[in-house]
């Protein structure tokens, strides 16, 4: 036996060759096989990059995804007879030299994860002429493990144990090669071909992952055993997420489409007037001439001035963003710039486009990203415009999904690409906007997304769906398996894209559950075709239930922006699958119609038209208090919930304390009084986050927290001293303070206060009776 550490050097071996680096940037041992390389790469504590590669393959592509560069780690690299063997504290991976197949076990050696025997297979196949790989591999499943993530799917599957998912990016799902495992690890397959994801449903016990093309098996090993642990590394990796602007959390307004300035501007102008919340109203496509999409530019019939539009909106203390597409109409001069730029795409591997079909833009060129970007800049970031709706961004060519497969990339061929399109279309308006306009915070709202779509300041939505019960389910648990990516920000159109009338009682039962479920997503946003669905275009009864659940995604504000900073200073995710926080329970594993909402508040939307009552799964490990009647129960236990149209079943974890800020039109209007709710039973504390709410000084400190603390065996709630500072800082606040239970601290409105403290920045401690 032979152990290395710390130490380059290189060991033969009848049949093989093994090297084993321990140098100061990666610790790395590979075998040669018959057919390929196998290489085990020890990037950090926790994460482990695996690749099986061709030996015809000398330079595999570089990734897309990945950022990050592996760290110096403590690790040992032992040979013996039949495997190599690396430790670190955390992990000891187990490299088969016979097979080249790969063993995981955690420090006690209890095994994670493995390679099935002989389930690397590479092999040679042609895709539009391009001649290219189909890369698979198989992993073992253990009994009972759940798997999520792989993006956004319109199925209805939560745990994927038993299913498969077909990664390809078009409307509606979102294709995210990234597994999020109940054993607590994740897996990023590096690979942005079309791919399949089969667990189990026709080899039971093995997950097996095949992409259409590329050059290798590449894939990452991150654990936590925390998931939120595996999600920071997955981070690390990618890309850290930056924080939105304030605004952003309040309730967004559009449709399909306003069609001129003055509709769009009245339509903010009745919310004012209502006095509903509001921050955003959005334009959508087609503010351009016939034949210009693309053009960036304005029909100036129906929009004769639009920065005198976007002033307008500003001075009513709301934003506004607008559509812009990857894709030209052929007479318009950006498209014209592009193509001389030979940023334009290649139709079947040359320069032959179909004639009168309009051009797609290439964002995996650099050149192509930055003058895309200047395009944008020019005319529209100058008019003042608050962020970029990315719409078409997967790309459907020609309108139909799987086209990318017959271009040339600037990366290479589409096929072995395709999915990572918009990952490096949002790249070229964020890196633009940092570069141009810095002191503005990012905002894009995007269909698609790929893995690293979390540091270009993207939120992506589900797509163009139908207004219907089914599709609305379905949206729940396609959000928690994109969310379970490690990607953090995603929303739906409140009430379906296609269909739905507000006049209709039926649809309006339908868009009060849709809307009650999304005061619980990251994005709070109304958007459809056909008639306007503003909230005063429902009968009274439904306006009532509408802006009471405005009201309150607004009085939780103070709540949703600190957990924004969570998710940006500690990789965090907002909406969790219960499994994240509850991953001893074997019982949430294929919940698909609750999950958590930051730390403490358990959403569980009503799914069913009619529906006065649903059963409520409580995951065992604390007691639950009802938010609207502050009734508690124990964990562990399914209950059935009281649920008419005017409520969403909601529960709050004992041992929890949730902001309530005030009744307010738009996010920065007033931060005071603070209503603090403490949910006793348990130890607890929660940061309060404060900041400038736009520019990006908070990346230089420029930033002030509070903590509170509730220790439940001396009754004493604690509040820190402020830490840090920012420009306009309340210079004290008024802490309204509740104890939650059957009597007091329920439901929307201010509620009654058991003591009031004027807080000023230092430190104090109230003891309870």
């Amino acid at each position: 036996m032979q152990i290395l550490k710390n130490l380059a050097t290189a060991l033969f071996m009848t049949g093989h060759v093994m090297t084993a680096n321990a140098g100061t940037d990666v610790t790395a041992t590979q075998v040669t096989l018959e057919k390929h390389i196998t290489r085990v790469e020890v990037w950090s504590e926790n994460v482990v990059r695996i690749t099986h590669t061709p030996n015809s393959v000398s330079n595999p592509r570089s990734s897309l995804s990945v950022i990050d560069t592996p760290k110096h780690v403590d690790c040992t690299v032992e040979e013996q007879d039949d495997a190599i063997r690396l430790a670190t504290e955390v992990l000891h991976i187990e490299l088969d030299k016979a097979s080249g197949s790969i063993r995981i076990l955690d420090n006690e050696n209890q095994l994670l994860f493995s390679e099935a025997a002989n389930g690397t297979t590479i092999k040679e196949t042609t895709i539009s002429d391009v001649p290219t790989r189909m890369c698979s591999q198989s992993f073992r499943l253990d009994p009972g493990e759940a798997i999520y993530g792989l993006g956004q799917m319109q199925s209805g599957t939560m745990n994927y144990v038993g299913h498969t998912a077909h990664l390809q990016q078009k409307n509606g799902w979102v294709a995210m090669p990234v597994a999020m495992s109940s054993k607590g690890y994740m897996l990023l397959w590096d690979n942005p071909a079309v791919t399949d994801v089969n667990v189990g449903e026709t080899d039971p016990g093995i997950m097996h992952w095949s992409s259409e093309a590329g050059d290798q098996v590449d894939y990452y090993f991150i654990y936590g055993p925390d998931l939120d642990d595996a999600v920071k590394s997955y981070r690390q990796l990618t890309g850290k997420a930056p924080m939105f602007s304030k605004w952003a959390w309040g309730l967004w307004q559009c449709k399909e489409r306003y069609a001129s300035q003055k509709e769009l501007l009245e339509v903010l102008k009745q919310y004012r007037e209502m006095n509903i919340p509001l921050d955003c109203v959005i334009q959508d496509w087609q503010y351009w001439e016939p034949g210009q999409w693309g053009s960036h530019t304005f029909e100036a019939a129906r929009f004769p001035d639009p920065k005198a539009m976007v002033d307008e909106i500003h001075a009513n203390n709301a934003h506004v963003i607008i559509s812009i597409w990857p894709r030209f109409d052929l007479d318009t001069n950006n498209l014209a710039e592009l193509d001389a730029a030979k940023a334009l795409y290649r139709k079947t591997y040359n320069n032959v486009w179909p004639k009168g079909v309009g051009r797609w833009y290439d964002a995996y060129s650099p050149t192509g990203r930055d003058l895309y970007w200047q395009q944008v800049r020019d005319n529209l970031a100058v008019l003042g415009f608050d962020g970029w709706w990315m719409d078409g961004c997967e790309a459907e060519l020609g309108g139909a999904p799987g086209q990318m497969r017959e271009v040339m990339t600037a990366a290479g061929p589409g096929p072995e690409v395709y999915n990572a399109y918009p990952l490096m279309h949002a790249s070229a308006a964020y890196e633009g906007q940092r570069k141009d306009i810095p002191e503005k915070r990012v905002l894009i709202l995007a269909r698609s997304a790929y893995p690293g779509q979390q540091r270009n300041a993207v939120i992506t939505w589900s797509g163009d769906i139908h207004g219907d019960w089914p599709t609305y389910a379905r949206q729940i648990p396609a959000g928690l398996n994109f969310c379970a990516t490690g990607t953090p920000y995603w929303n739906t159109d409140i009430g379906g894209f296609f269909g739905g009338d507000p006049a209709d009682p039926a649809y309006a039962e339908l868009f009060t559950r849709w809307f009650q479920f999304s005061t619980f997503n990251p994005m709070f946003r109304i958007h459809g075709t056909g008639k306007g669905k503003e909230v005063w275009k429902f009968d009274q009864a439904t306006q009532k239930i509408l802006i009471d659940f405005d009201q309150l995604r607004y009085r939780l504000l103070p709540y949703i922006y600190s957990v924004s900073w969570m998710v940006t200073d500690d990789d965090y995710t907002m909406m969790r699958p219960l499994v994240m926080d509850y991953r001893e329970d074997p019982k949430v594993y294929d919940i698909a119609d609750q999950f958590m909402f930051g730390p403490n508040i358990m959403v569980c939307p009503v799914i069913e038209a009619g529906a006065t009552s649903r059963q409520v799964y409580l995951p065992k490990g604390n007691d639950w208090y009802d938010f609207w009647t502050g009734k508690q129960y124990a964990g562990g236990q399914t209950i059935s919930v009281h649920a008419p149209i005017q409520k969403l079943p909601l529960f709050v974890p004992a041992g929890a304390i949730i902001p309530f800020g005030p009744l307010v039109q738009y996010a920065t209007e007033k931060t005071d009084p603070i209503e603090l709710r403490v949910y006793r039973g348990a130890n607890c504390t929660f940061k309060l986050y404060e900041d400038e709410g736009d520019t990006y000084n908070y990346e230089d400190g420029i930033y002030a927290t509070i903590s509170f603390g509730w220790d439940d065996t001396e009754n004493i709630l604690s509040i820190s001293e402020r830490q840090g500072h920012y420009p306009g800082m309340m210079k004290t606040h008024t802490f309204n303070i509740v104890f939650v239970d059957e009597q007091s601290g329920t439901g929307i409105q201010p509620v009654k206060i058991d003591t009031t403290v004027t807080y000023n920045g230092q430190a104090i401690s109230i003891q309870v009776p």
